[in-house]
């Protein structure tokens, strides 16, 4: 799908359909009405992915019971490689980007090479993985890397075994983010944004785990070219990550102003646009006669003034005209012609 946008909006459904396919298209419906771009999932092999006894993490006990190990939520959420298909298809139907997180080698060459996906999602939790990520730069595919948890050195080093592997550095754009679901405020750290850019020569993001959008509003007008925002239909459901989501109304309130931001931010080139150039003539000064003066007489302070409107000599001029002399007579409040 061409995409008219400079920035790349996505929609994380992510495990928040809860294992149910029908309710995932639910989701896709829902995110195309709103204005996304794409609709990300994730995929992954439960056994592949946790060892059997791991604890939930805190933001994760929300509505589960005290013993719960993730590994039974994971397997409950996890989409088959059949549900994927019929997922990505549904997806081409509406003309949305299907976009899925794959955090298993085995998940990521799913992916890229039987779902032939032009982009892949890394999650934050794979940067320092680095069989994956040699797996990931034989892809060749463009490549959003989630830089949650990292520091400025492990980014690098990760950046340069996909470049090593043979990456090119156009195909990578970082996406800043804060893993806390919900992200508090003061860890939100959207100063880092311009700083990746700067540093690592790439195209930069934002992946947004705060309540509310003006976060994710505040990283697309710092140039975030992918802004990303988990997506549910209800906040309150059963699950770790409703709770951090966004839903359909206020989604689409956010894809509307971000696109205004596109708008707004136009080109780097400092100029009169062409609405306010009619304005020139009436909120710009010229230099104009202060009072009547006669052919021959020297132009001076005394005789010569600066006021509105703005389509004579402009005052910038001042010095120049003081040096010479009145070629007629002029009225007060004329316009100097020289």
């Amino acid at each position: 799908m061409k995409l008219k946008n400079k920035i790349f909006i996505i929609a994380e459904i992510g495990i928040n359909h809860n294992g149910n396919i029908l309710l995932a298209k639910k989701l896709i419906r829902e995110a195309k009405k709103s204005g996304a771009d794409a609709v990300k999932f994730q995929s992954y092999i439960s056994n592949e992915l946790v060892t059997e006894n791991l604890s939930l993490a805190n933001y994760q006990k929300r509505g589960n019971k005290k013993n719960t190990k993730i590994l039974q939520i994971l397997k409950k959420c996890e989409l088959s490689q059949k549900n994927q298909i019929n997922l990505y298809k549904y997806c081409k139907r509406l003309n949305i980007n299907f976009i899925s997180s794959a955090f298993d080698i085995k998940s990521l060459k799913f992916l890229y090479k039987n779902l032939k996906l032009k982009t892949l999602k890394v999650p934050s939790g794979e940067l320092t993985n680095l069989p994956y990520i040699v797996e990931l730069a034989k892809s060749k595919k463009k490549i959003i890397l989630s830089t949650g948890m990292s520091t400025n050195l492990e980014i690098e080093k990760t950046l340069k075994i996909l470049q090593k592997f043979g990456l090119s550095k156009k195909n990578i754009t970082l996406l800043h983010c804060n893993t806390a679901y919900p992200t508090p405020m003061r860890d939100v750290n959207l100063s880092v944004l311009g700083k990746l850019r700067e540093k690592f020569k790439v195209k930069v993001g934002y992946s947004d785990h705060t309540v509310g959008i003006e976060v994710a509003l505040a990283a697309a007008a710092l140039g975030a070219t992918v802004i990303e925002k988990h997506f549910t239909l209800n906040k309150n459901s059963k699950g770790p990550d409703h709770l951090a989501s966004t839903e359909p109304k206020k989604f689409k309130t956010m894809v509307k102003l971000i696109r205004n931001i596109e708008i707004a931010q136009g080109i780097s080139e400092k100029k009169a646009t062409q609405s306010e150039k009619i304005n020139m003539k009436f909120a710009r000064k010229s230099i104009v006669a202060s009072k009547k003066i006669f052919k021959g007489k020297k132009f001076s302070t005394k005789n010569i003034t600066t006021k509105r409107p703005g389509n004579g000599i402009s005052p910038m001029m001042w010095f120049k005209v003081l040096k010479m002399k009145s070629k007629k007579n002029f009225k007060k409040d004329e316009l100097i012609k020289i």
